[in-house]
């Protein structure tokens, strides 16, 4: 057959009937063709627009791939309304208002066709009546859209491949409903297969969607879909979106390697996933958003996040159901916020979780049975009010808290274990709630159950072993725990009777209500302080009693500082004026006693706290004035659970006196994103007001970062009233300093050394490393350093020269410039 022409062999019913023409177009060649009739196209280019009406068979030379290509200057290229059978043809479009293969009806077969086009799309399938056989196809449409199915079209694609679409690789709408067996989607820009539409759907079996700069799969406006056994991965966005009543099913599936959301679904949308693996993604393995949006997964894998978010986020009032899951190597396992938000959690495995396993706040709901947490830094949080839900059969294990109870929230906790947790078994603080029945704590490094004042919480048949300090920590006005045990480890346990008595069990460690004891065991009960009562030795115990005047008068020998002494005064005789007038039966105005040091280090803020403290405590402000000195790395812990628990401890040893926190900006870092420093602020804020009698706060640290810093929390700038300045030391000041230094030490200044030593601090440079009272004591340091190598060589030493400093003792100006 000549190069570029058709032979059509015509069918018949016998076979001495059949008989062929040759014709110099494929448009001559149709046009005598009818239905059964064979066209043979010879290689060439042809530049028609084809449009097949009658069932014929189409077709290149067999394994001639390419060497038959259909490239019509403008407009679709092949046109397909019967039954027809197209094979072995390369087409290629150039019209960007049209597709290059259309199928407007009939059941075509289509198979071993490469698309090759800047087309609107490479096939289209359009119309109720169209529902091709597409196999072993390939489309390559980088200005369109790879495969569109639209107004209820529909087809099986085969083996297909959309190799490059500059939109959607497979877009489906307006009703259209194929199906994709074992076809590949990637490098497309947009989504790599999109359904949108109500009555629009597909069903896709063993595809694979990768390589996408957008999102892999996109489900929208009340469209549905089902994928079994399919791969989405290397996309630029999301790995799957529902968006609008979209309904999803994804079963045997495998979600990985996602910057993004692995899987993403808002506005009443439904996912179902079985046997799905979900891994490696940017951030949320699933993201469920707003009321009626749903996901119920089961036997289901969630793992090895590479971002810093939860694996699974529930908000907004969305409900989400997992049922034999799996959660593992991720930041979070759970996070379930907003009132109506809801988890319900069955026979799963949250573990390897960097920080909390099941965080519930803001009114939303999680329920959990016979579900395994482990190797987590924290087992569940419940953390504000409204917050709450159920734990029932649940084993946590290898955790530093099991289970945290904050700010009202109040779970039930049913038969729940908790096994050799590094801080506590359950904590409750800052007003938590909660019921624990026939929960158990054992191997705890802390307490089994820490429980702290203004928490009612309920303990009913509970028990601990082997917690190092204790099994039970309540305050002396704490929960109600009925028949509770523990065993004799531990030193300090304490059980709260239903009366409201504290009692410490020297041996039991316990004390159970309403069970009878024996005489040893009544004869072992003493009563036991308050854990905010107990001294903590680094705190450098119980300020002196001093009267207000002697510690002023300490205040006011201290160099420099003149505004700082008028600030501190000024207040101090708000506070005495204020408790004359309570004595005299007069309104006292409101003081608010909480500070703010702002200056450059070494400016003596440290010491005035000091001093602070002792005058509020010799005037009856606080009970002992004694100053706990903390800074980030006291409240801030590595993992959530850890941070306000930290925080409240630190709080916990300051009663009574002052908490001091130096460089308190650190807690709220300018690049923080989900920095647990926030929480130490949210915590500490919410004890200040809670127990504003029984701490002073002061924070402290660089003028311009502390402004930055009460702008973190709107509670922060209402509960510091007063900023007080520490300006840097002047060169004179600084010559004082090392004065009283030499003289508390018993140097003297030489002949010409305080001359000296006042050009010395003058020419200093002031740069960051600047550190005013403690450059002057490392100056003075220096100098007896020096002093001692100069009179280490004289065999005997007069008193002078034991004692006098001179000029050329002073160290070189460039020694001062390292960070101090």
């Amino acid at each position: 057959m000549a190069q570029g022409a058709v032979q059509v062999t015509h069918g018949g019913a016998s076979r001495w009937r059949r008989r062929s023409g040759e014709y110099p177009t494929l448009a001559a060649a149709l046009a005598v063709a009818g239905d059964g009739d064979v066209l043979s196209i010879s290689p060439g280019t042809y530049r028609e627009n084809l449009v097949l009406d009658h069932a014929v068979t189409l077709r290149g030379p067999e394994g001639g791939l390419g060497s038959v290509r259909i490239a019509p200057p403008d407009g679709v290229a092949l046109t397909v309304r019967a039954s027809a059978v197209v094979q072995d043809l390369h087409l290629e479009g150039q019209d960007r208002a049209a597709p290059a293969l259309l199928v407007e009806d009939g059941a075509p077969e289509l198979t071993d066709l490469r698309v090759s086009t800047r087309s609107a799309a490479g096939i289209e399938v359009r119309g109720s009546g169209a529902r091709p056989l597409v196999r072993r196809c390939t489309v390559e449409n980088p200005t369109g859209v790879g495969i569109a199915v639209l107004d209820g079209g529909g087809g099986v694609f085969e083996e297909c491949e959309v190799v490059a679409a500059g939109q959607t690789g497979i877009s489906v709408r307006g009703g259209g409903r194929p199906r994709l067996e074992r076809c590949r989607i990637h490098h497309a820009t947009g989504a790599g297969i999109g359904v949108t539409g109500e009555g629009s759907g597909l069903e896709a079996l063993g595809c694979e969607v990768y390589e996408i700069k957008g999102s892999g799969v996109q489900i929208a406006a009340r469209a549905t879909a089902r994928l079994t056994d399919c791969s989405v991965h290397r996309t630029s966005a999301d790995g799957v979106t529902l968006d609008t009543d979209a309904v999803l099913t994804l079963a045997g599936c495998d979600i990985h390697d996602i910057p993004e959301n692995a899987v993403d679904l808002r506005s009443r949308s439904v996912l179902t996933l079985s046997r799905t693996t979900v891994r490696r993604f940017g951030r949320n393995g699933l993201s469920v958003w707003d009321p009626g949006t749903r996901v119920d997964a089961e036997s289901c894998e969630i793992h090895d996040s590479t971002g810093d978010y939860p694996a699974v986020w529930i908000s907004d009032g969305a409900t989400a159901s997992l049922d034999s899951c799996r959660v593992h190597d991720v930041p979070d396992a759970l996070f379930v916020l907003d009132r109506g938000s809801r988890v319900d959690v069955v026979d799963s495995d949250l573990s390897q979780v960097r920080n909390t396993a099941v965080s519930v706040s803001d009114g939303a709901t999680a329920q959990l049975d016979d579900c395994r947490i482990r190797e987590a830094a924290t087992g569940a949080w419940f953390r504000d009010h409204g917050s709450g839900g159920t734990l029932a059969n649940c084993t946590i294990d290898a955790v530093q808290t099991g289970v945290i109870v904050t700010k009202g929230a109040d779970p039930t906790l049913e038969r729940c274990t908790v096994t050799s947790p590094a801080e506590a078994g359950f904590y409750v603080s800052a007003g938590g709630r909660g019921t624990f029945t026939a929960c158990r704590v054992t191997g705890s490094a802390g307490f089994g159950f820490h429980i702290l004042d203004g928490c009612r919480t309920t303990l009913a048949r509970c028990h601990t072993e082997r917690c190092a300090r204790g099994g039970y920590e309540f305050p002396e006005d704490g929960p109600v725990a009925e028949d509770c045990t523990g065993d004799a480890s531990g030193t300090r346990p304490v059980a709260q009777t239903a009366s409201g008595g504290a009692f410490a069990g020297a041996r039991a460690g316990i004390r159970t209500v309403g069970a009878a004891q024996s005489p040893a065991q009544q004869a072992a009960e003493v009563p036991v302080a308050r854990s905010a009562e107990v001294q903590d030795v680094r705190d450098g115990g119980p300020a002196a009693a001093r009267g207000s005047g002697e510690v002023l008068g300490q205040l006011d020998a201290l160099v420099g500082l003149d505004s700082v002494k008028r600030e501190v005064r000024a207040l101090t005789d708000m506070i005495e004026v204020g408790r004359r007038r309570q004595q005299a039966g007069l309104k006292a105005a409101s003081v608010r006693r909480h500070l703010v040091f702002t200056g450059s280090p070494g400016t003596g803020k440290t010491t005035v706290a000091r001093l602070y403290g002792e005058i509020l405590a010799s005037l009856g402000v606080l009970e002992r004035g004694h100053l706990v000195e903390v800074s980030r790395v006291d409240l801030v812990g590595e993992h959530i659970g850890s941070t306000a628990i930290r925080t409240q401890e630190a709080f916990d040893r300051a009663r009574g006196g002052v908490l001091f926190i130096d460089e308190a900006y650190a807690l709220a870092p300018e690049d923080s994103g989900r920095d647990f420093g926030r929480e130490a602020i949210d915590t500490l804020v919410k004890l200040m007001e809670d127990h504003r009698e029984a701490v002073v706060v002061i924070v402290a640290g660089y003028t311009a970062e502390m402004d930055r810093f009460l702008t973190v929390n709107p509670g922060v700038a209402s509960r510091f009233s007063r900023t007080i300045t520490f300006g840097d030391y002047g060169p004179g000041e600084l010559l004082r300093i090392v004065e009283q230094q030499a003289e508390e030490h018993e140097y003297r200044l030489g002949d010409g050394t305080s001359e000296a030593l006042l050009t010395y601090f003058t020419e200093l440079p002031k740069g960051p490393a600047f550190g005013n009272g403690r450059t002057a004591r490392q100056t003075f340091e220096s100098m007896v350093e020096r002093h001692a190598g100069r009179v280490a060589q004289l065999s005997e030493p007069s008193t002078d020269e034991l004692t006098l400093l001179f000029p050329a003792d002073l160290p070189a100006l460039a020694a001062q410039s390292a960070p101090c």
